[in-house]
Protein backbone atom coordinates (compact mmCIF):
# COMPACT_ATOMS: atom_id res chain seq x y z
CA UNK A 1 0.00 0.00 0.00
CA UNK A 2 1.59 3.51 -1.21
CA UNK A 3 1.25 6.34 0.98
CA UNK A 4 -1.11 8.05 -1.13
CA UNK A 5 -3.67 5.20 -1.02
CA UNK A 6 -3.04 5.16 3.18
CA UNK A 7 -3.98 8.92 3.51
CA UNK A 8 -7.47 8.08 1.17
CA UNK A 9 -7.95 5.11 3.53
CA UNK A 10 -7.69 6.99 6.42
CA UNK A 11 -9.54 10.22 5.02
CA UNK A 12 -12.34 7.41 3.91
CA UNK A 13 -12.24 7.91 0.68
CA UNK A 14 -10.93 4.68 -0.07
CA UNK A 15 -12.52 1.17 1.27
CA UNK A 16 -10.96 -1.82 2.39
CA UNK A 17 -12.11 -3.92 0.08
CA UNK A 18 -10.48 -1.95 -2.97
CA UNK A 19 -7.02 -1.92 -0.87
CA UNK A 20 -7.41 -5.34 -0.61
CA UNK A 21 -8.31 -6.10 -4.13
CA UNK A 22 -5.30 -3.50 -5.15
CA UNK A 23 -2.79 -5.15 -3.41
CA UNK A 24 -3.90 -8.60 -4.38
CA UNK A 25 -3.57 -7.03 -7.83
CA UNK A 26 -0.21 -6.02 -6.96
CA UNK A 27 1.08 -9.52 -5.93
CA UNK A 28 -0.64 -11.05 -8.87
CA UNK A 29 1.43 -8.68 -11.32
CA UNK A 30 4.65 -9.20 -8.84
CA UNK A 31 4.20 -13.09 -9.48
CA UNK A 32 3.56 -12.70 -13.21
CA UNK A 33 6.87 -10.57 -13.25
CA UNK A 34 8.69 -13.17 -11.62
CA UNK A 35 7.39 -15.77 -13.31
CA UNK A 36 8.61 -14.40 -16.49
CA UNK A 37 11.72 -13.60 -15.14
CA UNK A 38 12.24 -17.57 -14.41
CA UNK A 39 11.55 -18.53 -17.41
CA UNK A 40 13.80 -15.84 -18.78
CA UNK A 41 16.78 -17.55 -17.09
CA UNK A 42 16.18 -20.64 -19.27
CA UNK A 43 18.11 -19.92 -22.27
CA UNK A 44 16.15 -21.90 -24.56
CA UNK A 45 12.97 -20.65 -23.26
CA UNK A 46 14.71 -17.11 -23.91
CA UNK A 47 14.79 -17.79 -27.79
CA UNK A 48 18.54 -17.89 -27.08
CA UNK A 49 19.87 -19.02 -30.70
CA UNK A 50 22.00 -22.72 -30.58
CA UNK A 51 25.13 -21.00 -31.57
CA UNK A 52 24.99 -19.45 -28.39
CA UNK A 53 24.83 -22.96 -26.44
CA UNK A 54 27.48 -25.25 -25.90
CA UNK A 55 27.00 -27.99 -27.88
CA UNK A 56 28.34 -31.76 -26.58
CA UNK A 57 31.63 -33.49 -27.87
CA UNK A 58 30.35 -35.78 -30.27
CA UNK A 59 31.62 -36.66 -33.88
CA UNK A 60 29.18 -34.24 -35.37
CA UNK A 61 30.60 -31.14 -32.89
CA UNK A 62 34.15 -32.07 -33.02
CA UNK A 63 35.94 -29.18 -35.30
CA UNK A 64 38.70 -31.65 -36.52
CA UNK A 65 36.08 -34.51 -37.40
CA UNK A 66 34.25 -31.72 -39.61
CA UNK A 67 37.65 -30.37 -41.26
CA UNK A 68 38.23 -33.91 -41.88
CA UNK A 69 34.87 -34.40 -43.83
CA UNK A 70 35.21 -31.23 -45.24
CA UNK A 71 38.46 -31.99 -47.35
CA UNK A 72 37.69 -35.58 -47.92
CA UNK A 73 34.44 -34.63 -49.72
CA UNK A 74 35.77 -31.60 -51.24
CA UNK A 75 38.11 -33.90 -52.83
CA UNK A 76 36.25 -36.58 -53.99
CA UNK A 77 33.47 -33.90 -55.73
CA UNK A 78 36.52 -32.16 -57.13
CA UNK A 79 37.55 -35.63 -58.76
CA UNK A 80 34.18 -36.27 -60.11
CA UNK A 81 34.21 -33.08 -61.55
CA UNK A 82 37.57 -33.25 -63.50
CA UNK A 83 36.41 -36.81 -64.66
CA UNK A 84 33.21 -34.81 -66.11
CA UNK A 85 35.04 -32.04 -67.81
CA UNK A 86 37.33 -34.27 -69.70
CA UNK A 87 35.16 -36.44 -70.48
CA UNK A 88 33.35 -33.29 -72.30
CA UNK A 89 36.73 -32.49 -73.56
CA UNK A 90 37.29 -35.62 -75.04
CA UNK A 91 33.68 -35.35 -76.99
CA UNK A 92 34.12 -32.05 -78.03
CA UNK A 93 38.05 -33.19 -79.81
CA UNK A 94 36.68 -36.32 -81.62
CA UNK A 95 33.55 -34.06 -82.94
CA UNK A 96 36.11 -31.55 -83.97
CA UNK A 97 37.75 -34.16 -85.85
CA UNK A 98 34.27 -35.42 -87.54
CA UNK A 99 33.82 -31.92 -88.43
CA UNK A 100 36.99 -31.51 -90.03
CA UNK A 101 36.85 -34.73 -92.33
CA UNK A 102 33.23 -32.85 -93.59
CA UNK A 103 35.03 -29.99 -94.29
CA UNK A 104 37.41 -31.60 -96.60
CA UNK A 105 34.25 -33.16 -98.63
CA UNK A 106 32.88 -29.96 -98.55
CA UNK A 107 35.97 -28.14 -100.11
CA UNK A 108 36.17 -30.87 -102.70
CA UNK A 109 32.73 -30.52 -103.82
CA UNK A 110 33.45 -26.72 -103.58
CA UNK A 111 35.98 -27.14 -106.06
CA UNK A 112 34.51 -29.42 -108.32
CA UNK A 113 31.21 -27.10 -109.01
CA UNK A 114 33.10 -24.20 -109.57
CA UNK A 115 34.99 -26.10 -112.37
CA UNK A 116 31.35 -27.44 -113.48
CA UNK A 117 30.03 -24.10 -113.16
CA UNK A 118 33.21 -22.59 -115.22
CA UNK A 119 32.54 -25.03 -117.90
CA UNK A 120 29.28 -25.16 -117.85
CA UNK A 121 27.71 -21.46 -116.95
CA UNK A 122 23.95 -22.18 -118.15
CA UNK A 123 23.32 -25.13 -116.25
CA UNK A 124 21.44 -24.02 -113.07
CA UNK A 125 21.77 -27.19 -111.30
CA UNK A 126 25.88 -26.74 -110.63
CA UNK A 127 25.32 -22.87 -109.61
CA UNK A 128 22.53 -24.18 -106.58
CA UNK A 129 24.72 -27.50 -105.63
CA UNK A 130 28.02 -25.00 -105.37
CA UNK A 131 25.71 -22.52 -103.58
CA UNK A 132 24.11 -25.43 -101.38
CA UNK A 133 28.04 -26.89 -100.31
CA UNK A 134 29.59 -23.31 -99.60
CA UNK A 135 27.06 -23.01 -97.03
CA UNK A 136 27.53 -25.73 -95.52
CA UNK A 137 31.13 -25.65 -95.94
CA UNK A 138 30.20 -22.00 -93.45
CA UNK A 139 28.24 -23.79 -91.21
CA UNK A 140 30.87 -26.26 -90.51
CA UNK A 141 33.82 -23.52 -90.25
CA UNK A 142 31.67 -21.59 -87.81
CA UNK A 143 30.64 -25.06 -85.66
CA UNK A 144 34.56 -26.03 -85.55
CA UNK A 145 35.03 -22.69 -84.31
CA UNK A 146 32.34 -23.15 -81.74
CA UNK A 147 34.10 -26.36 -80.57
CA UNK A 148 37.22 -24.98 -80.84
CA UNK A 149 36.29 -22.14 -77.56
CA UNK A 150 34.04 -24.85 -75.83
CA UNK A 151 37.19 -26.46 -75.30
CA UNK A 152 39.27 -23.91 -74.49
CA UNK A 153 36.37 -22.79 -71.83
CA UNK A 154 36.60 -26.22 -70.49
CA UNK A 155 40.65 -25.79 -70.27
CA UNK A 156 40.11 -22.64 -68.15
CA UNK A 157 37.65 -24.34 -65.82
CA UNK A 158 39.86 -26.99 -65.40
CA UNK A 159 42.41 -24.13 -64.17
CA UNK A 160 39.90 -22.56 -61.63
CA UNK A 161 39.36 -25.82 -60.37
CA UNK A 162 42.72 -26.31 -59.29
CA UNK A 163 42.23 -23.43 -56.55
CA UNK A 164 40.22 -26.11 -54.64
CA UNK A 165 43.08 -28.11 -54.72
CA UNK A 166 45.12 -25.25 -52.61
CA UNK A 167 41.86 -24.30 -50.45
CA UNK A 168 41.81 -28.34 -49.21
CA UNK A 169 45.81 -27.33 -48.42
CA UNK A 170 44.84 -24.40 -46.62
CA UNK A 171 42.68 -26.41 -44.72
CA UNK A 172 44.47 -29.39 -43.54
CA UNK A 173 47.32 -26.76 -42.51
CA UNK A 174 44.73 -25.47 -40.35
CA UNK A 175 43.80 -28.58 -39.04
CA UNK A 176 47.64 -29.66 -38.25
CA UNK A 177 47.75 -26.31 -36.47
CA UNK A 178 44.85 -27.22 -33.77
CA UNK A 179 46.04 -30.81 -33.49
CA UNK A 180 49.87 -29.35 -32.68
CA UNK A 181 47.79 -26.63 -30.01
CA UNK A 182 45.77 -29.64 -28.66
CA UNK A 183 48.70 -32.14 -28.12
CA UNK A 184 50.92 -29.14 -26.67
CA UNK A 185 47.83 -28.38 -24.36
CA UNK A 186 47.62 -32.27 -23.88
CA UNK A 187 51.47 -31.72 -22.42
CA UNK A 188 51.07 -28.77 -20.36
CA UNK A 189 48.33 -30.57 -18.28
CA UNK A 190 50.06 -33.69 -17.63
CA UNK A 191 50.68 -35.14 -14.31
CA UNK A 192 53.50 -37.56 -12.77
CA UNK A 193 50.90 -39.57 -11.18
CA UNK A 194 47.81 -41.61 -12.90
CA UNK A 195 44.47 -40.81 -12.62
CA UNK A 196 43.28 -43.55 -11.16
CA UNK A 197 45.70 -43.33 -8.48
CA UNK A 198 44.69 -39.68 -7.49
CA UNK A 199 42.67 -39.44 -4.60
CA UNK A 200 39.24 -38.23 -5.00
CA UNK A 201 38.09 -34.64 -5.15
CA UNK A 202 35.94 -33.36 -2.59
CA UNK A 203 32.61 -32.72 -3.34
CA UNK A 204 32.10 -29.72 -0.86
CA UNK A 205 35.07 -27.85 1.10
CA UNK A 206 34.35 -25.69 4.26
CA UNK A 207 33.73 -22.25 3.05
CA UNK A 208 32.05 -23.29 -0.38
CA UNK A 209 29.10 -20.54 -0.81
CA UNK A 210 26.78 -22.69 -2.44
CA UNK A 211 25.19 -26.33 -2.21
CA UNK A 212 25.73 -27.39 -5.54
CA UNK A 213 27.74 -30.47 -4.78
CA UNK A 214 29.47 -32.15 -7.95
CA UNK A 215 28.84 -36.37 -8.00
CA UNK A 216 32.03 -38.55 -8.70
CA UNK A 217 30.49 -39.82 -11.95
CA UNK A 218 30.34 -36.07 -12.95
CA UNK A 219 33.97 -35.30 -12.33
CA UNK A 220 35.26 -38.56 -14.07
CA UNK A 221 33.08 -37.56 -17.32
CA UNK A 222 34.81 -34.45 -17.45
CA UNK A 223 37.83 -35.87 -16.66
CA UNK A 224 37.31 -37.90 -19.24
CA UNK A 225 36.08 -35.26 -21.66
CA UNK A 226 38.79 -33.40 -21.52
CA UNK A 227 41.01 -36.51 -22.08
CA UNK A 228 39.42 -36.50 -25.65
Amino acid sequence: MTQEELDALMSGGMDMDDTAEDDESQEDDSKAETDDSSEKKDPIEAGVEASELPFPATDENKMVHQLDDVTKESEEKASEIFDIIENISTDLMDKEETLNSVKDVLNSNVELFTTLCEKFPDVETFKTQLEKNETALNDVSNTIEILQNSGDSIMSVMDIMQYQDIHRQKIERVINVMRALSKYMNTLFEGKIDDEKRVASATHIAGDTHNELASTDDIEALLEQFGQ
